[in-house]
């Protein structure tokens, strides 16, 4: 079978999306193919540009909202007004509707969730309201936490949540962890080379998922991809060790773990893609791997053009 990528487009309630479009070609028979798994990144390429337009929520931030306040999915239904099964289909991948995505992009902020909690007193039992109220002034009191993890997004990720990278979630342990893992699989890897790495796990996770991994957007440069604010990414976090080293007359910057990764906040299907990236090039010297992408049309195609390299350009990789 051959795969085949072709640009397409969709229209999704009422509005029209581009995409590229999966499919394997048997030459032999003529035919054309798809699977589940193919299906489903077209899918999500359309509807993450729906979420990301609308400023509906993705799944995983829809679930990581419930676990945050501690409810199950059909109290969080009943609270905010909503059907009895509506938000576990959200957890489920159920696109909401613009009016209920945004209310729940709104109830984010704990002092407006607990508001609809009062206003919700009439269908809660006593021990409930109480121990949900206790809850939210637990969450309200550790809102210092929040905004100082907000302000280093803002310091690590130039983009927020979208297009230019590639959907993927805004975490800071996310992006520590993701760095500690390459490391404890690579060794001591030189800034240059963990930069492609880096590049190549978030364009294989948005050729197989339709959505990237680390929240990093990139641009072109001579040596190659780099992601945006690579230097401060590094400088992060003290787990993430950093020494000098004189290689050819040349000062070059190394990455050490000092500690093990926590990988679970990392799907399966994120980490076989991290996986095999990380087997693919853990071999390769950083000037090797520099070759490697100099050979992708997202590097060719937009050397020193201001623009992020498109993810779009995740389908055209020969490197991996």
């Amino acid at each position: 079978m051959r795969v085949v990528y072709e640009p397409d487009s969709e229209t999704y309630r009422g509005e029209k999306y581009d995409f590229i479009y999966i499919s394997f070609h048997d030459d032999a028979e003529g035919e054309s193919y798809t699977t589940t798994e193919s299906d489903g990144v077209w899918l999500n390429q359309v509807t993450n540009q729906y979420r990301a337009k609308h400023g509906i929520p993705y799944t995983d931030e829809i679930i990581a909202l419930r676990e945050r306040y501690g409810l199950s999915a059909s109290k969080m239904s009943v609270i905010l007004g909503f059907g009895a099964n509506q938000y576990r289909l959200y957890e489920m991948g159920e696109v909401p509707s613009e009016s209920n995505g945004k209310m729940i992009r709104s109830v984010m902020n704990p002092k407006v969730f607990l508001d609809l909690v009062n206003s919700s007193r009439h269908q809660l039992t006593d021990r409930e309201y109480d121990k949900i109220v206790a809850r939210m002034e637990e969450v309200i009191a550790q809102s210092d936490e929040w905004h100082s993890e907000r302000w280093t997004l803002d310091r690590l990720f130039r983009s927020g949540r979208g297009v230019a990278n590639g959907f993927a979630p805004l975490s800071t342990a996310r992006l520590k962890n993701l760095l500690l893992y390459i490391l404890g699989e690579m060794g001591d890897t030189f800034q240059t080379k963990m930069n492609k790495v880096l590049f190549y796990i978030d364009f294989l996770s948005y050729r197989e998922r339709g959505m990237a991994i680390s929240g990093l957007a990139y641009n072109a440069i001579d040596f190659g991809p780099v992601p945006q604010r690579w230097d401060r990414v590094y400088s992060a976090f003290d787990e993430v060790e950093q020494q000098t080293k004189l290689v050819h007359d040349q000062e070059c910057v190394t990455l050490t773990a000092t500690t093990e990764a926590d990988m679970s906040c990392f799907t399966p299907q994120e980490k076989d893609v991290i996986d095999e990236v990380c087997e693919k090039m853990k071999g390769l010297s950083a000037h090797d791997i520099s070759d490697l992408s100099h050979r992708e049309p997202a590097w060719k195609n937009h050397l020193h053009q201001p623009e992020t390299i498109p993810y779009s350009e995740a389908f055209s990789l020969v490197g991996v």
